[in-house]
């Protein structure tokens, strides 16, 4: 039985609001489609068109992401690992640069054209102005870029380079590459950054430690996890 809500975040919308977050939490949540979740709301007997879902994904996904960013701000690990991959879209290079903290948790994505001093540094202000306090070291790779970068922006923190001291930031774009096979490439950089501007957040919400801990804990951080998510998107809890 689908639950309803009343709450003014979803007047005048259609469809309950059970079903919206739903929509928002498979796309974000998996790498599927449009299309798939289209598909997968239908086996359920829900009967809304993948333009619907991207809508409620851009709508809702960025008030989710939003939320989840304030309440996150500051409990993020002063260790930066940065790091940047190309991503090609309608046959051209772009670079995406993204920051993750110790433990894996991605602090800011920013999409640019260029791989140089000028990019590096604009991801350290974004990063600054985001998390509000400077780290106590950043990891990144052999890239000059950033030790550039880094004595004009943060010239009081330690500076480690060395390719294999930044797994932890080369392995937060695999979630990105699935992504990216599922939708066929991405059309344009401000696709690309309005996308992760929202996924990445909800990945973090999401993001837990299953090989570190027994199931029982892993079970119920996880209950803990979509207890939070429903009260973001202020639906009821089941």
């Amino acid at each position: 039985m689908i639950k309803t809500n009343v709450s003014p975040l979803y007047h005048r919308h259609r469809f309950p609001p059970d079903v919206i977050v739903q929509a928002v939490w498979l796309y974000f949540r998996f790498p599927l489609s449009l299309r798939m979740v289209e598909d997968l709301l239908a086996e359920r007997g829900i009967i809304v068109s993948h333009q619907t879902v991207r809508a409620w994904a851009e709508k809702f996904g960025r008030r989710f992401a939003a939320d989840i960013r304030r309440r996150s701000r500051g409990q993020f690990a002063d260790k930066w690992h940065l790091d940047e991959v190309v991503i090609t879209m309608r046959g051209k290079k772009n670079w995406l640069w993204r920051a993750v903290d110790r433990d894996g948790f991605v602090l800011d994505v920013l999409v640019q054209s260029r791989r140089n001093k000028a990019a590096a540094k604009r991801l350290m202000r974004k990063l600054l102005k985001r998390q509000g306090a400077a780290p106590h070291v950043i990891i990144t790779d052999k890239l000059r870029s950033y030790a550039a970068a880094k004595r004009e922006i943060l010239p009081g923190v330690e500076h480690r380079s060395h390719k294999g001291l930044n797994n932890r930031s080369e392995n937060s774009h695999q979630p990105t590459r699935q992504r990216e096979r599922a939708l066929k490439k991405f059309k344009s950089p401000a696709q690309l950054q309005r996308f992760l501007s929202i996924h990445d957040p909800i990945t973090n919400l999401f993001q837990l430690p299953r090989h570190e801990m027994p199931s029982s804990e892993f079970r119920k951080m996880r209950s803990l996890a979509m207890r939070t998510w429903r009260e973001i998107a202020q639906v009821e809890a089941y």
